[in-house]
């Protein structure tokens, strides 16, 4: 690893790093079954995040934790929970039990719906970056991308719980500029990206970040990857915006961390952890949006530099940190992770289950009844990562939306937390 890349050429993840992907006992986690009580009775939740102060550390007010969630009503079929999404708010002392304190916002947040993001609680305000996708009050829905923020939440807390009310202050903070990253208008791959906010503030240097996820552009016969011009459409990136004064909804783009361009399409939800100095960087990402060529799965993969625009090489040799057992690869997804003492700690949402074989899109002509019995829709149980230079290696599992703080101890490791859950009990 270098400390900068000396170049001007942007870090890549290769097609021959990703060639190498594969299973291994240090990468895959157990199988989930279903909680014996979901998070929420009333909605499917999805992406999560939790709420978190300037320095990265998550915040707690008057004893409570808080996370933000992805979320549509249970009644809606699984596949169709993107195009109305809103963002919840739960709260919890234990991190174990979750009260749902409403939706985060009032009706003048951007886009026709709203995807994933990440929260900054900062000197009594809460600032809420999200994507805005569509447009409000659209006849029909459109995704088209933007990265938005909502400013002013004040958090209250009484005898009855947490409440998070406005009045909110929206604004687009983040467009594509079509040189960096791809505009909608240039997209010729399967899916357009621009999306995924997450506020970071470099302990190195104190400046103030946005990472999110876009796509590269790569004008058609231009062939700057001398890779297969098939393999171009593939063009994932992970963005970069700073702000200069440090002010939260204040930013400008610069070059990306990260490109996946003839390697995969999605890099979703970046998200930094810095440790010993070393600057670990990770991403969630689907089998079906690697290139051509390329067998990788629904994963956590993760890279690490010496700096924040450090020459990053992938986790493991092939990025792979976390994925799903063979016999039930969408058993979950959309992974964050944050550290614990010396471990690493991944959440992520329990998604399409007892599959027995079928693919997703299988699972979209079934009857409604049995896509929503195959679909998950709450917390997953929470990994325990251990984590050691270049190298990572799954040492055990907590409860579903089982998520403590640094100052909170986890249970003992068990040698065979495959076969046995964080209760004793057998999976």
């Amino acid at each position: 690893m270098t400390d900068e890349t000396t170049d001007g050429s942007t870090p890549r993840w290769t097609r021959e790093q990703a060639a190498t992907i594969e299973r291994t006992d240090a990468t895959v986690g157990p199988i989930v079954y279903p909680p014996e009580e979901e998070t929420d009775d009333e909605v499917h939740i999805w992406d999560t995040w939790l709420l978190r102060n300037r320095d990265g550390s998550i915040a707690e007010i008057d004893g409570y934790r808080v996370i933000f969630s992805l979320s549509a009503p249970k009644e809606l079929l699984p596949g169709k929970r993107h195009d109305v999404a809103t963002i919840r708010y739960f709260y919890s002392v234990d991190g174990k039990n979750w009260t749902c304190g409403g939706t985060a916002f009032d009706d003048n947040a951007f886009g026709s719906r709203q995807w994933a993001g990440s929260a900054l609680y900062d000197d009594g305000t809460v600032y809420l970056y999200y994507t805005a996708a569509g447009y409000r009050d659209e006849e029909e829905l459109s995704y088209h991308q933007r990265i938005a923020v909502g400013a002013g939440g004040t958090i209250d807390t009484d005898e009855d719980g947490l409440s998070i009310d406005g009045p909110w202050s929206h604004e687009i903070i983040l467009e594509p500029d079509g040189e960096y990253y791809e505009r909608e208008a240039q997209s010729r791959g399967m899916i357009y990206t621009f999306r995924d906010p997450w506020f970071f503030e470099d302990p190195a240097t104190g400046e103030t970040c946005l990472l999110f996820e876009a796509n590269t552009p790569v004008p058609e016969g231009d062939n700057p990857y001398d890779c297969d011009p098939v393999h171009e459409e593939f063009n994932g990136s992970v963005g970069l915006a700073v702000s200069e004064t440090g002010d939260p909804t204040d930013w400008d783009l610069r070059e990306p961390l990260l490109e996946g361009v003839c390697t995969n399409q999605e890099l979703e939800r970046p998200h930094m952890i810095v440790r010993d100095s070393s600057y670990y960087l990770f991403i969630s990402s689907h089998e079906h949006t690697f290139a051509p060529g390329l067998e990788g799965y629904d994963a956590l993969y993760g890279f690490v530099a010496d700096s924040l625009r450090g020459e990053y090489e992938p986790l493991n040799g092939s990025g792979l940190v976390a994925t799903n057992p063979a016999s039930a690869p969408f058993q979950t997804y959309s992974w964050l992770a944050y550290p614990h003492r010396e471990e690493i700690l991944v959440s992520s949402f329990f998604n399409y289950y007892d599959l027995r074989g079928l693919s997703l899109d299988d699972v979209a002509g079934l009857p409604p009844e049995e896509q929503q019995r195959r679909f998950g829709g709450t917390l997953a149980p929470t990994l325990r990562i251990e984590l050691s230079g270049a190298e990572t290696r799954i040492i055990g599992t907590l409860e579903h939306g089982h998520l403590p703080l640094p100052e909170e101890d986890l249970p003992k490791l068990l040698s065979e937390y495959r076969l046995t859950g964080e209760d004793g009990g057998e999976y």
